[in-house]
Order: C-alpha cells, then structure tokens, then sequence
C-alpha cells in the first residue's frame, strides 16, 4: 500500500470521537480544584468538613429550602425522606412509574409498598388525575413520590392540593431538574422534602452524592443523624436506632461547591441544545419533542422526543451508535420491570407509549455546534432513505 493509500485508508477506519449522553463537566475557571485543594490543605478528608457545610447551605440558600443535608447519593436522599416521613413496613407510596428504579428502591428499603402512578402527556411526569384515582382506591397512603423527569416540572398546583387533602408527604425526586422552575420555585423546594442528585452524568456533579432538603429543619438534623451511623451524644459509641453510612465526603462536597458556580452556564447550554434539535429535527414526520408549560422553566437535562412514523427509537439509536454517539430510550416503566411488576399500577397506557416511542438524544453540555451537526445529519439520514 502506498502513503497515499494507506493515508486515506487511515482516515475512513479512524474511530470518530466519542459523543455522550450527558457527561461530567468540570469548570474550565477550576472552581472546583479550589475547594478540593483547600480541603486537602486543611487535612479535611472526610465525612464532614467546611465543604459539606458550606456546600449544605449553598444548597439550600439557592432552592429556597431552610436546610439541607449533603449525602452520598440521591437514592440516600430518597430513603432518609421516607424515613423522615415515618414510612415503614406495610405503608402505601405512590411513585410515578415513568422513572429511573432509584425513585422506588428505597421505598423497598423501608419495606413498604409502591403503588405506581401513570404519567400524563402535559407532563410525562405524574398524573394528577391518576393520582385522584390512586388515592381512591388506596386512601390509606402514607407518603407520595413525585418526579421532574428529564428536568421537566410536574404540575405541583394540583398534585400538592390532592396530597394536602388526603394529608400524605411529598417528596419531590429533583434529581434531574435543579435549575428546574415551577411557576417561579425551584423544584425541589415545593413538596415536604427534595431529592437532589449530584451523579455524574447530571446537570452538575460531584462524580456521586445527593442532597435532601427541607423547611423543616429538626427532620433535617434528624436525617444527618441517621446518615452518621446513628451516633449517640456519649463519649462512648452507643447506637440506640439504626444508622447509614450515608454521609457526603469534604471533597466531594468541594467539587459542588464549585459546580454550583457554573450551574446557570449548564442551564443555559442545555436549553440552547434542545432549541438546536427542535429548529433542525422539528419538522421531520412523526417528530414531537418533550412538552414545555406556560408556568415551567425546565433545565432540559436531557433533550427527549418520540416518534410516531416509519423511523423508530432503535432506529435512531443504531444509526448513532454507527458514529459513535450515545443516546438511549426513554425510562422503561417501573410497573414493566421484572422487580416491580407484582405491584399495583393506577393509570392507562401513557407511560408506555413515552417508552416505546421515545428517545434521549445526546445532550452534553460540552458538545461544540459541530457535535450537533453530527447528531443531527445522522439522525436526517434516516428519512431520507
């Protein structure tokens, strides 16, 4: 072979970089060194630490909760709610069914039992009509687990009214949606208790940790307890209820400190790349993309759509995959899962139609115009087959 040959034979095979869903970004101004370099400077390296102080509080300050409790994931954050709740064995959660398993798992922790809620078209996110009729069947409720999926608000007017009526806890799974505003609050800070998670492929992270937060600020100091072992007030070790391990690292809680700086920065991206798709894919037959309300501000932290002509999700995803670049199908139900499916389910057909005809598209807050080009020619491949 020849140099010229085999120069252009080196070209076609070359594996084309790598596109992500969603992946970590750090600060290109280094915030985050900062705080890590500090809690190094200072021998802070641990579970506690002015970093998980001042990282609780940042938190908290930004949501517009009265406290929060840095914690070493969103699913710790779900399960200390619950348990804060006063959920226990026997109790009824109502879940949404369109959602990742972390929203459910800790309910089974707790060994209650989850009752799945279907989604609506306004939303994707939980029905209130649904939930009216959950509520009907199973009046006995102890708490409700509501979902901003994909960074999109559920509508919390009616779904708070409902849940004051019946007199149950909310707990708000914001894992996806900080930087999410409904009607003006962020979500997260609406229901009794909200979940943040800090996982690295969400909007910010801190490679893995989570966030509750509440108004109510003894349930707070309560749910640090829990998560420190439990620790009795003595000067020996004395544990008289169950403890986690369940505590967020000094360095961890230093990298979100310095993400938060640059959380707008990401918001601002990920609107721009589901305006990208909208305006170039939009127009395409069968193409719908995620719904958007008068009273929601979402982060979109993940650009969503569905399909309903010839060009399927695995379609999509095939094509993608072809050029290296990620994408994945919407959640599968919970009510679906071989786990969950012995559960009860309240609603009709709305969450699977979103998982059967939907797909995330890649939504990296580091991909440059030419990625989306990228993304968006493969995908316009397929309808012009």
């Amino acid at each position: 072979m020849n140099q010229g040959k085999e120069s252009r034979y080196m070209q076609s095979t070359k594996v084309k970089e790598r596109i992500y869903l969603s992946s970590p970004h750090m600060s290109e101004e280094g915030y985050e060194m900062q705080y890590i370099k500090e809690a190094f400077d200072t021998n802070w390296i641990a579970p506690l630490g002015e970093n998980v102080n001042e990282f609780e509080k940042e938190l908290a300050e930004l949501v517009g909760s009265k406290a929060a409790a840095a914690l070493s994931s969103g699913t710790a954050a779900i399960h200390l709610a619950l348990k804060a709740a006063g959920v226990g064995e026997g109790d009824i959660v109502f879940c949404p069914t369109l959602t990742f398993s972390a929203t459910v798992n800790p309910v089974i922790y707790q060994n209650a039992t989850p009752v799945f809620i279907d989604s609506d078209y306004e939303t994707w996110n939980i029905s209130p009509n649904a939930l009216e009729e959950a509520f009907e069947k199973y009046p006995q409720v102890k708490a409700v687990i509501v979902v901003h999926l994909y960074g999109l608000s559920a509508d919390m007017d009616k779904i708070m009214e409902i849940c004051k009526k019946h007199n149950v806890a909310v707990i708000e799974d914001a894992a996806e949606s900080l930087g999410t505003y409904y009607k003006g609050k962020h979500t997260g800070s609406i229901g009794d208790y909200g979940i943040f998670s800090f996982n690295g492929n969400k909007i910010i992270t801190t490679s893995g940790g989570g966030m509750l937060v509440s108004n109510n600020e003894g349930k707070i100091a309560k749910a640090r307890f829990w998560a420190t072992q439990s620790r009795d007030q003595t000067r020996h070790y004395q544990h008289s209820e169950l403890g986690f391990n369940y505590r967020m690292s000094n360095v961890v809680a230093g990298i979100g400190r310095g993400q938060l700086k640059v959380l707008e920065d990401r918001v601002v991206k990920k609107r721009y790349i589901v305006d990208f798709y909208k305006r170039e894919l939009g127009g395409l037959e069968g193409v719908e993309f995620m719904p958007s309300n008068e009273w929601d501000e979402p982060n979109y932290w993940l650009s969503c759509m569905t399909l309903t002509g010839n060009v399927r999700p695995i379609d999509i995803m095939e094509v993608l995959e072809g050029e290296n670049i990620e994408s994945r199908p919407v959640w599968k139900p919970m009510h679906l899962q071989p786990y969950f499916e012995k559960y009860d389910f309240v609603g009709s057909d709305v969450s699977e139609n979103l998982f059967e005809n939907g797909i995330c598209l890649p939504s990296d807050t580091k991909m440059t115009e030419e990625d989306l080009w990228r993304v968006i020619k493969t995908i316009k491949r397929l309808w012009l087959e």
